[in-house]
């Protein structure tokens, strides 16, 4: 019987090391090891007890120890890591990733056989930061984490796979490969082509004095946030996703064309209905988990225009203990509620904040 005691890692960036701190704090006597190209993430995590050894590459013998090794660089780098692994890999060590993409990891990992102890692994969680230095074991709470097993694979090493999922709090999902390239290319993959794009459109349509880029609404900076994800990053997703990018692209430069048509012809039923029908469908989403972009803990504030306002809703919240994550005010509120914006970095300090200052007796507006 496979038990997980000793893990292994291929790269210790945001994901690895929040993965690294999360079974340092949920997994009893286990022991962790790590390679990182450059060796400094893995020595920093050496020096904070996240890790017990650095291994000098990917096929270091101190590898044959594990039970289990993630790797966590990205999906180019797996797939060539693969080959050395191999060499040192004990016959009961499970073998996982933490790709955005899992059709390459899977067909590398059938080109060399390793099939039968192989499952493709998701965290659907992130942040604008990256790097080890902002890892967090509490990463993953509240996150799908989907887990892409091989039909070789033994069931019960799926199961503990689960369970240790299950302990760092995320929300597992089981998926084929395929089927899971094919949704995260709509509910994720896209979204980041459709911003980038919106976000293209408006820097070439505006004016030299930029008046676009000046009043910019909430509604264009929110759905516009994802384009300032890492270009290299999504240069390797979107290229490793192609086929199943370039499908759901078409069904959607279908839609544009048919409600440019519509708007074209001022045919206002279809307007109407296709809003309404949007809405809808996005009012039926369950928003429980934080899914694969963090959701903002943003609430606005009434205040009225006088020196001093802003300084005293900041002590109001730092004498209660909430920390501010970002504050400004908001001079497009075409789209927003109150003139005052303030982001946090957990839920929580959004309800505290909420009470504390409508106790205070302002008026606080959540954000949705």
């Amino acid at each position: 019987m496979l038990e997980l005691k000793t893990f292994g890692f291929v790269g210790l960036g945001l994901i690895g090391g929040s993965l690294a701190k999360c079974i340092r704090a949920h997994v009893d006597g286990c022991m962790l090891m790590a390679y990182t190209p450059s060796g400094t993430s893995a020595q920093r995590a050496l020096e904070a007890g996240v890790i017990d050894l650095v291994c000098c590459s990917e096929d270091d013998p101190q590898f044959s120890q594990c039970d289990m090794i993630f790797l966590c660089a990205p999906v180019i780098s797996n797939i060539r890591a693969l080959p050395m692994l191999k060499t040192v890999l004990s016959p009961g060590c499970l073998l996982t990733d933490v790709g955005s993409v899992k059709t390459g990891i899977h067909e590398a990992v059938k080109r060399e056989g390793l099939e039968d102890r192989f499952i493709g692994g998701h965290p659907m969680a992130g942040s604008e930061k990256t790097g080890f230095e902002n890892a967090s074991e509490y990463l993953f709470e509240n996150a799908y984490y989907i887990l892409t097993p091989t039909q070789t694979v033994p069931e019960e090493w799926y199961q503990l796979y689960r369970d240790l999922v299950l302990s760092f709090r995320a929300l597992p999902i089981r998926l084929d490969y395929a089927e899971h390239d094919y949704i995260t290319a709509a509910v994720s993959h896209l979204p980041h082509v459709i911003a980038a794009s919106l976000v293209n459109t408006v820097h070439d349509l505006d004016n030299p004095q930029e008046h676009m880029k000046l009043i910019a609404a909430g509604g264009f900076r929110d759905i516009t946030r994802i384009a300032s994800s890492s270009p290299d990053m999504w240069e390797q997703i979107c290229t490793d996703n192609a086929p199943n990018l370039i499908r759901v692209m078409d069904s959607f430069l279908q839609l544009m064309q048919e409600a440019r048509e519509k708007i074209s012809r001022k045919e206002g039923s279809y307007v109407h209905r296709m809003f309404e029908e949007s809405r809808d469908y996005r009012d039926s989403f369950s928003f429980s988990s934080s899914g694969p972009l963090k959701k903002n803990y943003r609430i606005y504030c009434d205040i009225i225009d006088e020196a001093g306002a802003i300084a005293t809703i900041a002590t109001i919240l730092a004498v209660a203990g909430i920390s501010i994550k970002n504050i400004g005010i908001v001079h497009n509120r075409e789209f927003e509620e109150g003139v005052l914006c303030i982001d946090f970095y957990d839920e929580t300090s959004v309800g505290k904040a909420v009470a504390i200052l409508r106790h205070h007796r302002y008026v606080v507006t959540e954000a949705k």
